[in-house]
């Protein structure tokens, strides 16, 4: 067989699941740690329980890492072991190639994560496609109130173990309590739930913003007050209907670039015909 046959053969296969994502919808990506309860309970076993500063640090330069990767990400949000990801409206990267977002995505977040930690972590990756703004909106304020319940039952469950329980037993009583019960677990040592830092129970965010920067004009020699994006970490996030508000206000405002520029390049071929 000639080469030509069998690499047209070959590659058919090969796109055989080749899935893009449709055009006209929100896209978002998930990333997940895999096995990291193991590898902050076995591996990592120094780390401060029940939220660790250097972990969180960890996850923040990896989703920042993201940002900065090749895709065009509006907005990065990480708790826990997890970071999403709100592309631009209308990106068309990789052609929206489902395996190449996935495949890519992932291994660039286990290779910044290992970097920034000191310690392999792999993460797996998911794609996310949402009808409109409103899915947006819902499913960021969806990740922000598992944060919450997650960050609860964290606190409550190393409570537990200080006290003498073990693992499974901690983790059976989550199972069977209410949330008023493990606000006065919570008490009864000191803690008061919802004084704790706001990123450990809302998460963090990362978005651009504009920042003024200095420099010299090399013709002029003189020093002029330019302005620029930067990546800002937002460990204090607003909350509830606020928050979903703020997240499809970045949505938005992708949105409507994408619509500014299709009608440029609309108006710009109707000249040349």
């Amino acid at each position: 067989m000639k080469f030509d046959d069998l690499d047209a053969m070959m590659r058919a296969f090969e796109r055989e699941y080749d899935q893009k994502i449709p055009e006209g919808c929100f896209l978002v990506a998930r990333l997940d740690g895999r096995s990291f309860t193991r590898l902050t309970k076995e591996v990592c076993s120094g780390l401060e329980r029940p939220f660790d500063i250097r972990f969180r640090d960890a996850m923040v330069e990896t989703a920042r890492h993201l940002m900065r990767c090749g895709f065009e990400v509006v907005y990065a949000y990480t708790e826990s072991d997890e970071i999403s990801l709100l592309f631009a409206y209308g990106t068309t990267t990789f052609e929206r190639k489902v395996r190449k977002y996935v495949s890519i995505l992932a291994g660039e977040a286990s290779a910044a994560f290992t970097q920034a930690f000191g310690t392999i972590g792999v993460f797996d990756c998911r794609m996310v496609p949402l009808p409109d703004l409103d899915a947006v909106r819902d499913y960021f304020r969806w990740r922000q109130e598992d944060s919450h319940r997650n960050s609860q039952n964290a606190y409550v469950y190393w409570t537990m173990r200080d006290q003498g329980m073990t693992a499974r037993e901690a983790d059976k009583t989550l199972l069977n309590i209410t949330n008023d019960r493990k606000k006065e677990i919570l008490s009864e040592v000191g803690i008061e739930y919802e004084a704790t830092p706001a990123w450990q129970r809302w998460g963090s965010g990362l978005y651009m913003e504009k920042v003024e920067r200095r420099g010299v004009n090399p013709k002029t020699g003189k020093e002029e007050i330019g302005y620029g994006n930067a990546i800002k970490v937002d460990f204090d996030l607003p909350v509830g209907e606020p928050y979903g508000e703020m997240v499809k206000r970045l949505a938005s405002s992708s949105f409507e670039k994408a619509q500014r520029s299709w009608r440029k390049r609309r108006y710009s071929f109707s000249k040349r015909k």
